[in-house]
């Protein structure tokens, strides 16, 4: 990947960057966009669930159970959080989990990625493959989860509100935090 000259302007020499949040909240499309920001390599925690298992989410969910999901969640995660700097998305649940919130906590930045529910709603429509919310009212999943989540969420360190507005809006803000943080 090629380094973007503006990695100069913010100064990031730390380490991972975590995005945490809800589902919908749009960690992976802000994150490639921080990433090319920055000048660093981005990582979808998902997508390397997904190939570490060959089967996807959904499946994994369907024929192991969410904490056998968790547990291999965790390890990838670890592994992604080698120290050297890169943009990490992570799924809305990595965060809740104790042993890979402390990870996070312990080895990264984490930025919490925050969106109004009814942005999250329209956001989660237009995406099949959510196991969550399978089945089930995607506002009244969501209301529900933000409810137990959130507070959690609030963890971390940097605490970003993404709007109805194009994802660069958030990456600013993130950016803005993260030159804070020297």
């Amino acid at each position: 990947m090629q380094r973007n000259s503006k990695s100069h302007e913010t100064g990031w020499k730390g380490g991972p960057i975590v995005l945490v949040g809800m589902m919908g909240v749009g960690k992976s499309t802000v994150g490639r966009r921080l990433a090319a920001r920055l000048g660093l390599h981005f990582v979808d925690a998902d997508e390397e669930i997904e190939k570490a298992a060959g089967m996807t989410i959904t499946e994994m969910f369907e024929r192991y159970g969410e904490a056998h999901f968790r547990d291999g969640e965790r390890r990838v995660i670890a592994r992604l959080m080698d120290g050297e700097p890169r943009v990490i998305a992570t799924g809305g649940g990595a965060f809740m989990q104790e042993e890979t919130r402390r990870l996070i906590l312990n080895h990264a930045t984490a930025v919490w990625l925050d969106a109004d529910i009814n942005i999250l709603v329209d956001r989660v429509s237009r995406r099949e493959g959510r196991p969550l919310l399978k089945g089930k009212d995607p506002r009244v999943v969501l209301t529900e989860l933000a409810a137990i989540r959130n507070p959690v969420y609030a963890l971390a360190p940097i605490h970003v509100k993404s709007a109805a507005a194009p994802h660069d809006v958030a990456v600013e803000r993130i950016l803005e935090s993260l030159s804070q943080c020297r």
